[in-house]
């Protein structure tokens, strides 16, 4: 199927964009990498009348250094430019770890940060990881500038606070605090499949080697990332042994997510998934925290 008839502009700068984004609220879609938007679109599944390509605005695309340690991502910056970027291998490990898992290298080469997030599929491993990495998103529309914190943003099924006059343009991730580690895991039927369910985990430890805080978010277990607040609790002050994972990858498993049956996998399955890999996650981020891998 081929998409419905759109206007299409092309803006240069942010200010045009935003303008665009005015003059035709609801009816606009941003494209970006497109590669959500555009095969929606040839199914007709949405169809907008208005297109507004940001991909001539360099200003959008980016990755720099924050003074405290932290990270600044621009929403237009491939997936491709930050799975090989050396500076978030080193501030951001989970990100570096996530990234490969995303579609296949023909898709990582044009999808965008920005276009991800925005798309807010519950299903996305950076709408789970930036969730676990605290992370702030930029939005800015001709009315004023934002912030929001990325566990506000997602509302629900491919559903955001992004109002129809707003671009994000621009993602801020917190430095990880000293003896932090973190880790990624999922299950697909095949290799760059949707992942069936998916776990990011983040874990400080203290000075004796307690579990000080611990953030564990999932994907594909619910209608928007899932964040295992009630494990976490159940893991603080806990020592990094496995039945203290074991105990709280069941909590999480049973109350923290909301998954749904489909014709990929029942409910019940992802719960089991979720706990196996809850286990592991914190397991091994745990292990990555002491400097032990």
């Amino acid at each position: 199927m081929k998409p419905a008839p759109f206007d299409y502009y092309a803006p240069t700068t942010v200010d045009q964009a935003l303008a665009h984004l005015t003059e035709h609220g609801y009816e606009a879609k941003v494209l970006a990498g497109g590669q959500s938007l555009v095969p929606m679109m040839n199914f007709r599944l949405v169809e907008p009348s208005v297109l507004v390509d940001v991909n001539s605005i360099p200003d959008l695309a980016f990755i720099q250094p924050d003074e405290d340690g932290g990270l600044r991502i621009g929403a237009l910056t491939r997936h491709y430019q930050v799975e090989v970027d050396p500076l978030v291998a080193e501030r951001m490990p989970l990100i570096h770890e996530a990234v490969p898992k995303i579609g296949y290298p023909q898709i990582r080469r044009r999808g965008t940060i920005g276009g991800s997030l925005c798309h807010a599929d519950p299903s996305a491993e950076l709408v789970a990881v930036s969730v676990a990495l605290n992370g702030r998103f930029r939005l800015q529309s001709p009315r004023a500038e934002r912030w929001v914190p990325a566990q506000d943003f997602f509302v629900g099924l491919f559903t955001t606070v992004l109002e129809p006059d707003e671009l994000m343009v621009e993602v801020a991730l917190p430095p990880l605090p000293a003896r932090t580690g973190s880790s990624f895991m999922e299950v697909a039927r095949r290799r760059h499949d949707f992942a069936l369910v998916g776990v990011a985990a983040v874990v400080t430890l203290d000075e004796k080697g307690s579990i000080r805080q611990a953030r564990m978010v999932f994907l594909s277990a619910g209608d928007r990332p899932m964040e295992a607040h009630r494990a976490a609790k159940a893991l603080a002050g806990q020592g990094p042994t496995p039945e203290a994972f074991r105990a709280a990858a069941e909590i999480a498993a049973a109350e923290d997510i909301d998954p749904s049956s489909d014709i990929h996998a029942t409910a019940e399955f992802r719960r089991h998934l979720a706990k196996v890999l809850a286990g592991r996650a914190l397991d091994q981020a745990c292990r990555r925290a002491a400097g032990k891998e």
